[in-house]
This record gives C-alpha cells, sequence and structure tokens, in this order.
C-alpha cells in the first residue's frame, strides 16, 4: 500500500514558471485531499529552507497562537517527548525555529541538503498537527507561579520583556483604533502578561482545533528540493492523520479572509501613549492610514515606489525637510503591512518630547503639501527604476524574497494561484512607468495626504516607570501573601512535577531508527578566487578567474582579491584598517560613517551638495553601505561596501575616489548628523542588552578600540560637547574629520574584495587606478597586518575576574539581561578549537543541557556564548531572563557536571553538535555573495589555507568525549568562576535585589551602579557653561557606587530563539 501511495501522490500541479528577473523556478501543488498548498521556490545553494504555515486569526490577548509556537515542540503523538524533534534536526544539519506573527505562524526549517530536510519533515509536520498539548507543558513553556511566588515561563517572560516597551504599546493602541472587535489584527497574539497568567490549557487546545488544520497549512520550500520525493512524503504523512483530524468537510471560514473586514476610518485620532523611561527628553511617534488590497500588485509596488520618493533616503523629501533641515527627527521610516486592507506606517523617531504633537502635524502638513504641487517626475523615475534593480538583486541573493511572498500570497490571495503567478515578472513596473504626475499625486491623495490617519505619540515617563514598579511589588507581595508558605509549597511541587514529567529521557534507540544523513546532498557554491596586485602576496591560483585576470591590462597594485561567481551584480566591498587612527579620532567615527554619503563633494572643480550626491549615488548603484568590518571577522576594521550591475562597476570605482578623497567636511551636514544622533541615544539606552554588552565591552578592552569608542554610552557625553564645540570653533572639528580620513585611506590600509562574474568584468584590474593614482596613495607602502582581536584587550581583559559583577538598574526593563566574561582562545589555529566548537554546540543544543536547564526552567528566553575563536574571551549570555543570576547559577551547575564527567556526554548530542557546525557553515556559504565573502574572510582576514574549512569539520567529526569534556574544563567552566569571570546584569529595578544577593552567595564582589557611571567623554572636556553637562549626569550624587561584600549576575539574537 505505501509503496502505491508513493507512487501516486494525491497532490495535482497547480502551476509551475521561472521568474524572468532571477534563477528560479516556482511550483504550487495542492492536496486533493485537505487542500493542504505546497510553494516550492527552486534556486540552487547548500541550503534548504522550510516554512509551514498557519494563518492563526484569534479575537482576544490570550496569546493561544503564540504559545503554540513553543508547545508544538514539546512532543506529538507518536514522538511523546520534549526535545525529539530537535535533537532529531540537529543530527541532520538542521534547525528549528519558530516565529508569530499577527497574521500567522511559521514554523521553519533550515538544513543543508535535502538529505536531512526529507527526514525531519514527517516528523516536524506530526508535532505541529498532533502536538501532545499536556497540562505539564503549559505550566513550564507558558506560564507559572514559582515556589517563591514570582510569574515565570518561557512564554511569560518573552512578553514580559516587551509589554511596556514603547513600541509594543503604541504599536497595540494604533491597533486597536484601527479595528474594531471583531478583526483578528486588533489583537496582542504574542499574549498580554495578564492574559497569560489565566489562560488555560484547554483555550490553547480548542485554539489549535480550530486553527491547526492540513487545509489551513502552507509547505513553502526554498531551496534545491526533491519534489516527488516531498510529495510522497507529504501523502504519506496525509494519510498517516487522516484518523486524527478531518482532512476535508465541515464548515471552514477562512481566516481574515472570510472574516469581517475593517470599516474605513470616520475621522482622524492622535492619542498620546506614555512608556516607562527615566530619560524623559525623546519620544516616538507613530501614524497608519489604510492602504491598497495586498493582492493588487500594482498598489502596492506604486506605494513602496511612493514611500522611497517620500522617506527612502537624505534626499527624499519628507526625510531631507523633516530629519536633514528643520532637525525635527532623528530619521522617519515608512513601510507598509500586507493585509486585504493594508497598513501604511510612517515613523519618526527621535522626536523632542515636547515637539511630539507638532511634529506629527508638521509630518501630516508635508504630506499635503507634496500632493499639492507638481512631484520631481525626474527622481520619480529613478525611485521606480532603483526599486526594480533592488527586487532583481534581493531575488538572486536571499531566500527570504521568495518565502515572505509566497507566506503573503498564502495568506491573502487566491487560492487558484493567480496571484501567485504575479511574482513570475516585474510587469507591474512597466504599468507604472507609464504613471503621470497627476496619477502619482491622485494616488498620494486617495491614501495619504487626504485619508484620514491614526497617529500615536509615544512620551517618555519616569512617573509610570516608578507606578509600574510599585503596582508590580504590590501585586506579587499581595499573592505571596493569599498563598501563604502552603500554598507557596504547592505550587514548587506542582512545578517540580511538571518538570518531571516534561523531561522524562528519550529511550535509548529510539533517535537511532533515524541515520545521520549523508552529506552528498549539499550543494556548495564554489567561488573561484583571482588575485591582483598586493593580493598576490597571499599566493596565486591556477583557476579560470586567475588566468582572465593575469590576461587583463595590468594596474597599480592596488591589493585587489576577486571572487569568481556567476552572478549578474557586482558585489564590491573595499576593507579599511584603522590601526594608524590616533585614538582621538575614533569617538567621530559614527559620525563619519554617518556623513559619508551624505556630503557635499568636489568634481571636476565643483561643489555639488549632497543632495544631488545621493541623487546620482541613486541612480549608479542598487545599494551603498559602510559599517564596522565585524561582518568579514574583522572588529576594528570598516567596510565600504557597493552593489552595482556589472555596466556600473567603472563608475562605482570612481565614486570611491570621490567619497574618499574629495568629500567636504561642511559644518552644517556635521550638525545635522550629530543632532541625529544624540536624538537616537535615549532609544538606544532602553535596550538592556546592548547596555549589558557596551558595558562589559569597555570593561575588558581599550579605549583605542572601535567597539569602544563607537558606544552609546561614549555618544551621550561625547557627541553633546562636540556640539557645543562645533558651534563655537568648527575649524577644529573639521580639522578632526580632516585628520581622520587622512589617517583612514591610505595604501596601506585598504584591501578591495570585488565579487562578480570575472569573465565578463570590462577592465577588472587596470579599472581601479583612477582610485589608486590619487597622490594620497602611496603604492610603495606595504600593507599593514590586520589588528587581532585579542590585541585590543586591556589588563582587565587579558585576566578577567578582578571585577567581580556589576549590576545596573534600568527602569525601562521588565526582565534581565547578562554578559559573563572569561579569557578565551586565541588563534584559530589552537588544538584545542574542534573540541571547544563541538563543547560549544553541545551546551546550546535546542534541548540540550543548558536549554533544559535554563529556558525549560523559565529562567531565561534564551542563553548562548560568542563564537569568537580569536578574541582571547569567552562570553555567556542571558537573554530576557525573570532572574539572570538564577540562570547563571543553574548553567555553571551543569556545565560542571558535564566537564566532571558525573553527568555523561549524549552521543545523540555530540552528532548534533557536529551538525550544527556543518550547517553553520552551509549558512556562510548560503548565497553566492556569501560564499565569495567567506574566501575573503578565511584567506585576507584570517590568514588561513584555503582548505581551512575543510580541514577543521574533517577534525570536528574524530573529536573524542574526553577531549569535549576537557574543552568545558579548561575554556567554558572559568566564565562560571568568581575569580575567572566578570558579569554585568541590566535589570529591572524590582530585581536588583535579588540578583545582587545570588551573584554574592556565589561568591561575586558586586557593586550597583546607574548606566550613567559608565558614560565616557573620551577626553573631550565640559565646557564652562554647560551646566555640567545639563541631563547628562543625571544626578551623580546618587550614582556612588553601592558596594557589597560579595556577589552579583549576567545578562540576535542575541540568540533570540523563538520556537
Amino acid at each position: 500500500m505505501a509503496s502505491q501511495i508513493q507512487k501516486q501522490p494525491r497532490f495535482r500541479k497547480v502551476q509551475a514558471f521561472a521568474t524572468d528577473y532571477a534563477p528560479a523556478v516556482v511550483t504550487q501543488y495542492e492536496s486533493e485531499r485537505s487542500g493542504m498548498q505546497v510553494i516550492v521556490a527552486d534556486r540552487k545553494g547548500p541550503k534548504i529552507n522550510g516554512y509551514f504555515t498557519l494563518a492563526t486569526e484569534i479575537f482576544d490577548d490570550s496569546g493561544a497562537p503564540h504559545t503554540l509556537e513553543h508547545l508544538v515542540f514539546m512532543g506529538s503523538k507518536n514522538y511523546q517527548y520534549k526535545g525529539l524533534l530537535d535533537k532529531l534536526a540537529g543530527r541532520a544539519y538542521s534547525q528549528t525555529n519558530a516565529w508569530t506573527a499577527v497574521d500567522h505562524t511559521a514554523y521553519t526549517l533550515e538544513t543543508a541538503g535535502w538529505d536531512g530536510f526529507a527526514q525531519i519533515l514527517p516528523v516536524y509536520l506530526e508535532h505541529v498537527i498532533l502536538p501532545t498539548l499536556t497540562d505539564e507543558a503549559c505550566v513550564t513553556e507558558v506560564h507559572h507561579v514559582d515556589g517563591e511566588g514570582n510569574d515565570a515561563g518561557v512564554v511569560y517572560s518573552e512578553m514580559q520583556a516587551l509589554q511596556y516597551s514603547s513600541s509594543e504599546l503604541m504599536d497595540l493602541r494604533a491597533r486597536r483604533l484601527l479595528y474594531p472587535e471583531n478583526v483578528g489584527f486588533r489583537y496582542e497574539t504574542g499574549g498580554m502578561m495578564e492574559a497569560l497568567r489565566v489562560l488555560t490549557p484547554e483555550r490553547i487546545r480548542d485554539f489549535h482545533k480550530a486553527m491547526y488544520q492540513p487545509r489551513n497549512l502552507a509547505i513553502v520550500v526554498v531551496g534545491e528540493a526533491d519534489h516527488q520525493n516531498l510529495l510522497e512524503i507529504l501523502d504519506e504523512f496525509e494519510e498517516s492523520i487522516k484518523d486524527d483530524i478531518p482532512l476535508s468537510g465541515g464548515d471552514f471560514k477562512r481566516p481574515f479572509v472570510d472574516s469581517p473586514q475593517p470599516p474605513p476610518l470616520k475621522e482622524t485620532v492622535v492619542e498620546t501613549v506614555e512608556f516607562p523611561e527615566e530619560d524623559e527628553s525623546t519620544g516616538e511617534i507613530l501614524v497608519g492610514f489604510f492602504g491598497p488590497d495586498c493582492n493588487d500588485n500594482v498598489s502596492m509596488t506604486a506605494m513602496e515606489i511612493l514611500l522611497t520618493y517620500l522617506c527612502g533616503s537624505s534626499v527624499s523629501i519628507i526625510e531631507n525637510i523633516m530629519v536633514e533641515k528643520e532637525e525635527l527627527a532623528s530619521g522617519v521610516t515608512a513601510w507598509w503591512d500586507a493585509r486585504p486592507n493594508s497598513v501604511i506606517w510612517f515613523q519618526p523617531a527621535g522626536v523632542d518630547a515636547d515637539k511630539l504633537a507638532f511634529v506629527e502635524q508638521r509630518l501630516i502638513t508635508l504630506l499635503k503639501e507634496v500632493a499639492s504641487k507638481p512631484l520631481d517626475m525626474a527622481y520619480m523615475s529613478e525611485c521606480i527604476k532603483r526599486d526594480r534593480r533592488q527586487i532583481k538583486f534581493h531575488a538572486e541573493g536571499s531566500e527570504s524574497f521568495y518565502s515572505n511572498n509566497i507566506i503573503t500570497d498564502y495568506l491573502f490571495g487566491k487560492r487558484d494561484g493567480s496571484t501567485l503567478a504575479e511574482l513570475q515578472t516585474l510587469k507591474e513596473y512597466d504599468i507604472i512607468e507609464t504613471w503621470t504626475d497627476e496619477t502619482w499625486r491622485d494616488f498620494l491623495r486617495t491614501w495619504l495626504s487626504d485619508a484620514h490617519h491614526v497617529s500615536i505619540l509615544g512620551k517618555p515617563s519616569m512617573k509610570l516607570a516608578t507606578s509600574l514598579k510599585e503596582a508590580e511589588e504590590a501585586r506579587v507581595a499581595k499573592r505571596k501573601a493569599e498563598l501563604g508558605e502552603e500554598g507557596l509549597k504547592k505550587l514548587k511541587e506542582t512545578l517540580e512535577n511538571a518538570k518531571t514529567h516534561n523531561e522524562k529521557p528519550i529511550p535509548p534507540g529510539v533517535l537511532d531508527q533515524w541515520p545521520v544523513p549523508d552529506t552528498s546532498s549539499i550543494h556548495f557554491i564554489e567561488s573561484g578566487t583571482a588575485r591582483s596586485g598586493k593580493a598576490r602576496s597571499l599566493g596565486n591560483t591556477t583557476n579560470h578567474a586567475q588566468k582572465v585576470i593575469d590576461a587583463a591590462a595590468p594596474g597599480l597594485p592596488l591589493f585587489i582579491q576577486f571572487e569568481d561567481v556567476p552572478t549578474n551584480f557586482v558585489h564590491l566591498t573595499l576593507h579599511v584598517g584603522t590601526a594608524e587612527m590616533p585614538v582621538k579620532y575614533k569617538p567621530l567615527l559614527p559620525l563619519f560613517q554617518d556623513n559619508f554619503y551624505n556630503t557635499p563633494v568636489i568634481r571636476d572643480g565643483k561643489r555639488i551638495e549632497f543632495e544631488d550626491v545621493v541623487k546620482q549615488l541613486e541612480t549608479d548603484t542598487i545599494s551603498y553601505q559602510i559599517n564596522g568590518a565585524g561582518r568579514v571577522g574583522d572588529y576594528e576594521g570598516l567596510v565600504i561596501q557597493f552593489q552595482v550591475e556589472r555596466e556600473k562597476y567603472s563608475t562605482m570605482i570612481s565614486w570611491l575616489r570621490t567619497l574618499m578623497f574629495d568629500t567636504v567636511f561642511d559644518p552644517v551636514r556635521i550638525k545635522a548628523a550629530i543632532v541625529k544622533a544624540l536624538a537616537d541615544i535615549p532609544e538606544a539606552k532602553r535596550d538592556g542588552r546592548t547596555m549589558a554588552q557596551e558595558i562589559d565591552t569597555g570593561l575588558h578592552t581599550r579605549p583605542e578600540s572601535n567597539l569602544v569608542a563607537k558606544r552609546t554610552l561614549v555618544k551621550a557625553v561625547y557627541f553633546k560637547r562636540l556640539k557645543k564645540l562645533l558651534e563655537k570653533d568648527p575649524e577644529t572639528v573639521l580639522s578632526w574629520f580632516d585628520g581622520l580620513r587622512r589617517s583612514l585611506f591610505t595604501f596601506q590600509n585598504i584591501r578591495v574584495l570585488v565579487t562578480a562574474d570575472v569573465a565578463k568584468l570590462p577592465n577588472p584590474v587596470a579599472a581601479w587606478d583612477v582610485l589608486t593614482s590619487t597622490p594620497d596613495l602611496d603604492t610603495e607602502k606595504d600593507i599593514l597586518p590586520i589588528t587581532k582581536p585579542w590585541a585590543v584587550l586591556n589588563d582587565e581583559g587579558n585576566f578577567p575576574g578582578s571585577v567581580g559583577s556589576i549590576i545596573v538598574p534600568m527602569t525601562t526593563l521588565d526582565s534581565s539581561y547578562s554578559f559573563s566574561t572569561a579569557s578565551g582562545l586565541r588563534s584559530f589555529d589552537d588544538p584545542r578549537l574542534p573540541a571547544y566548537l563541538v563543547a560549544l554546540g553541545y551546551l546550546e543544543a535546542v534541548e540540550g543541557p543548558l536549554w533544559n536547564a535554563v529556558r525549560g526552567n523559565g529562567l531565561a528566553y534564551g542563553v548562548s556564548f560568542n563564537r569568537d575563536c580569536d578574541g582571547g574571551l569567552i562570553q555567556y549570555r542571558v537573554y530576557r531572563s525573570p532572574d539572570a543570576s538564577k540562570a547563571i547559577e543553574v548553567s555553571r551547575a551543569t556545565v560542571a557536571k558535564l566537564a566532571s564527567g558525573e553527568e555523561p556526554l549524549d552521543k545523540h548530542l555530540v552528532e548534533g553538535a557536529v551538525s550544527g557546525i556543518v550547517l553553520a557553515e552551509a549558512d556562510e556559504q548560503a548565497t553566492m555573495a556569501a560564499a565569495a565573502q567567506q574566501n575573503f574572510v578565511i584567506g585576507v582576514i584570517r590568514g588561513l589555507e584555503p582548505d581551512w574549512n575543510r580541514k577543521i569539520l574533517e577534525r570536528i567529526r574524530h573529536v573524542t568525549h574526553d577531549e569535549i569534556r576537557a574543552a568545558m574544563t579548561e575554556i567554558v567552566l572559568p566564565v562560571f568562576e568568581p575569580g575567572k569571570s566578570n558579569v554585568v546584569v541590566t535589570c529591572a529595578p524590582i530585581m536588583q535585589e535579588n540578583i545582587v544577593k545570588s551573584l554574592s552567595t556565589m561568591g561575586y564582589k558586586t557593586q550597583v551602579q546607574q548606566l550613567s557611571h559608565f558614560y565616557d567623554g573620551y577626553g573631550l572636556e565640559a565646557g564652562d557653561d554647560e551646566g555640567e553637562d545639563e541631563d547628562e549626569d543625571e544626578d551623580d550624587s546618587d550614582e556612588e557606587m553601592e558596594d557589597y561584600d560579595e556577589g552579583m549576575d549576567t545578562g540576535d539574537d542575541e540568540d533570540d530563539m523563538d520556537d
């Protein structure tokens, strides 16, 4: 019977088409039994990405959709073991995850190669459709009250960290105003804390029964798929569940599509929403309009282009006027949410709290002004062309282009495939290119300038922060009193019983029924390396690309590495070292980067204002960036990046020369950059994870490091003082920027990566002479070595442990975050590296030891180690925890048992750790550009052999259990040991006392500091007229260090796991 099913899967092909703008084929199938949709986007690469998507509509804030995203992984009808799915995935070069949006839940499966994907797929789908959903799982994963009377649970902890954030409060209030009670978009599908506290397992099961049906499920696959095998697996899956869940029949309304639609807004509503924050200087604004049906491809593409015209860059009219000229906001972003009635959002950020109402009105007035007079149709035409170029680029290089479009079509498109078929071409751009000025202005008036809207003015409030803290303390105290000692004891027993039930071991041999897949189905992208100029010192290759470069016209000896892949575009990365930059210029780097593309230039002896520079750059490129070089493995460098069409190769090089050497440092532009940066600081300081990381970085790294100099904690003081100095003595400030540029753009600092179809590049080497021949570059100089990450550590970074722990209470937090730091590896050649990587993979595994000890007990939403193998430090991070000190304590005990051998290593988790490293390798080579960049990182940045990855993978496969335990003992365990590690914790003020006590009990010295204690002006003194930097020092009299005899705590990412 099974073989007959396999021969004739009961799925009909709805359609198949190749996209005419990128190398991909989209195929749509539909189950003849259930109506389940299967959509495959075939594209080359080592990874298969699956998105198992359900439309999930609910009419309350219970959080039932979100809870299922977690509960599904706790076991299924035939696999009633928590962790089985993820352990299976871990061994099969795979990773599972999930997310919950307001309109759908998606379960993801990322796999290196088809064989692993096919092995896991049926087991995963059974977990989704037939999960166990036990009461015990709901206790640990959703919400419980622990034996001390505190609220906990994985979902609860996650929402606790979000509910009172400015973005959450503003978004939810806006949706309450846009949608009536009978529309699902109104509700918080993540769950409100008060609702999660009373949510029952029965309510969750009812929601699952209503929504989790095959006819409401889309299997979206992006990658090199085996279609016949896929359909056979799905057919067998439907056969296996037919007695448990109806495949067809009965009434089923399509969520959101068959539901009532929101009525048009009858009036404009402006409301103020307060959010807890001690810094009351800046707020935010959120403005929402109803837009066209997301299935109207022409209208939605036109809306995307219109938003680019209005807010896409520093020359777009709203951004240019409100941000660059009037300095009313640090930025104005605009986007749209796909829905039957889409929603168009504008968000001015970094707005003076006293001007929120004025700025909201200014935005609306500007929209009306734009609609009232002729548009700049030349710029609009460029916006259309640029948007089309970017679509082609993303379609070639990003699997999410396909998954996002396919999921949106599944949720709201037509089931006959007609709306999905519009993905085949970009003909909507041909239509839009015919639009006249009046067509555009009618469109603008219809949806924006003449339309009603809702506006939320987000206002920071210290009073609210205080009242929320007091109310929460009173609520918990009242509950503890009501429960009494006996009640708390019963709650503790309930929790322990739930943990015991959930953690029942998987019997030996169960996982062994699935063999570890062969790696032959993993098709890595090959990129051929060629070198010219100073890059030849790394060695020459004899491949086709090198022959092309050798045959090309020679140029000056600039360091250039070419990576040859069959792309239609050119990806350029100009890597710039900063070793020669004086320390005094380092804090200027964020402003220099912001100003790099947004400043006047001199071309052919004439000054070109920044608006014209940006417009021309947008015409000549697909995109352009300047960032820290951490993305290529060098945290002390910068990268300037361009993505262009092939025929613009020489144009791009010409632009590089202009931007590097012919820019004009204009006081007006620099002031605009400072004002924007200052406006963003209060929001940045609300982020507990980032602040913990910044404090940790300053604790262990020298001021010479870019990472230290570019922190928000530096900007908060330095930029304020710099702004005043610019007003008093602009020539001094301008000379600093010129000095920075001169120290940065030298021949010995520059390395170039060109990723392209090399044989099709016009004049690939000599074209660079336009840049290299500038008098500022001395081609006789030798290239400077790249700074190793460990080389910038300070004394504490070289020997961590003397500080102990630092606890920083923050009124913006309802949770806690921690960073624990100890000495780590300093070289990729360290013989312990293979065992160390396997040890980290083992400890971090989903449903592995730390997952179960921390997340499984509701102690944190996630924990993770850093992966820097040459930085000299190991870091352990706790993310969104109700008490990070408890997470650290249980983590230490867990690692100690494994390291000592008291707890034996699980062979399946070891296999999974090895598999995870293979998947990470596939991640680094998932696209042509990524594979090319990885070659550059290995050979140029790290100075390793070309086949280093292959060799390390081979060594990893042969790591022994003794070597893993030794790595845990020697490298990992010290990150939890007082005297060998330091801990930084940011937390809600209510958590401070318990965290201090816990860390003290562990043996850490403790100190409690306010965030402003860590401000650093980098030697730029405050002026005499500064009232001591206004609010910069925030009442330092209250910030004196509180010393405790003992104790402290710690705090995607950061490893923000959705499932």
